[in-house]
Parts: structure tokens; sequence; C-alpha cells
């Protein structure tokens, strides 16, 4: 058996916010996917609401078939949201102003991020929110993640997906392997994502430890050219 594919809806949200208009629709779009075999929908609602705005959620909460996954910054406001709408799972993940995209995992050695996190997750989990935690694949934060509570880790695949030498590919996908290992062990459900695509994802496979890929920006840039049910039907076939 495969592992699950979440979709990413950001960017169709990140077209129709360029001209604010009410299309493309995210919500649309997160229907084909499902209809095309995507086992979850994942947003990122951010603080600047550069894309996903609120009444998404609240129409996603209502429309999604599968999984709604949400991601979203350990704070005060986007808690109360959380709280509100009760997604399947919240992803916690760092978020920066003014950052082109999220640009690492959760620090969980540093002290209060470490103590807010462990809050959040608390607070989830007692609403019936699956709680997530996204970081990179190192030993130290992967022991952080068990510690705080979460059942999900989201393994950060971006120094994967970047790097340019074979050796550099081979050594950072050593390190995903080596992570998901950990994790699993941990007894955490293990998921990864972030600048992966169809060339690169099939390697992150074979451990056979990765239960589900969140892929976002790579399917929503080939649907411009095959359509978002094939570009999304493509994926579950490379990734199962």
């Amino acid at each position: 058996m495969g592992a699950e594919l979440g979709v990413n809806v950001d960017h169709v949200a990140t077209v129709r916010q360029a001209r604010g208009v009410t299309y493309p629709d995210p919500v649309r779009a997160a229907a084909a996917a499902e209809d095309a075999g995507a086992d979850q929908i994942t947003v990122h609602i951010r603080m600047d609401r550069r894309h996903i705005q609120e009444q998404d959620l609240i129409d996603l909460s209502h429309s999604v078939r599968t999984r709604l996954n949400v991601e979203m910054a350990a704070t005060d406001e986007m808690m109360a949201i959380a709280l509100r709408l009760r997604p399947h799972q919240v992803t916690l993940v760092p978020e920066r102003e003014g950052e082109v995209t999220t640009e690492g995992g959760l620090d969980l050695r540093d002290t209060p991020t470490r103590d807010s996190v462990a809050s959040a997750v608390a607070a989830l989990q007692e609403a019936g929110i699956r709680a997530a935690i996204f970081a990179d694949p190192d030993p130290d934060q992967v022991e952080a993640v068990a510690a705080s509570g979460a059942q999900v880790i989201e393994l950060n695949t971006a120094a994967y997906a970047e790097a340019e030498s074979e050796e550099a590919v081979l050594r950072e996908l050593g390190r995903v392997e080596s992570a998901a290992a950990s994790a699993a062990n941990a007894g955490l459900y293990v998921a990864a994502g972030h600048g992966l695509h169809y060339q690169n994802v099939e390697p992150l496979t074979r451990c056979g430890l990765i239960r589900e890929f969140n892929i976002g920006h790579s399917l929503v840039a080939q649907a411009i050219f095959d359509g978002l049910s094939t570009a999304v039907r493509n994926m579950k076939v490379l990734i199962s």
C-alpha cells in the first residue's frame, strides 16, 4: 500500500488574490483534487492572508470529504480560528513576516517556541483535532516533536529538494530517511513535504516509512499544462 497524498491548494488562492477577484476557487480545486484521488486537502492560513482567507477555511470545513489539514503558526489568533472551525488536523509551522515560503521547520530547541507549541498541541488535542508539527529532519527536532505530545511529524524536505549535486541529494535523502525511522520508532505518524515534484518524490517513497506527502506548488504549476485532476492522478501513481 502506497503513501497518501495531501494536496495543498494555497496557490490556487494565490492566483485569485493576484487580481482581487473570486476565481479560481480553492474550494473547487480541493473538490477536483479529491475526485482525482487526494487523501487530504492542505491549506496554510498565513497571518498576512496572502492567499487562503478565513472564509476559504469555513467553506472547506463544510466541503472537504477526505481530511482537512490546516497549516498555521501557533499564535493566539490562529489557534482561535482552529478551535472554532475544528479541522481534522492542524500542522503547526513557523512563520516570519516577509518570507516567500516557509523557510524551515519549527525549532523546538528554543524554549519559548517549545512551550508555546506544547500549549497549542494540548489545546488542539483537547478539542479533538489531530496535532502535527512541521520539523527539519534533525534527530533533536524529532525527539522534541515526540516529547511535545503531537501525533504527527511532517518532515521538511526543502534541503533535499533544493540540493544540486548528487552527493548533496544523497546526503539530504539520508537525513530524511533517518529522521523518518526515528520518528516512526517514537510512535509518530510520519509525513513529508516542501519542494516535492514529479522528479524528486520517488526516492523518498522507497524507505517505506513516510506515510503521507503534502504537495502543492508543483501540482498547481503542472495543472497549468495538464489540468489539476491529471496532475494529482500522476502524483498518486508516483508515490504509490
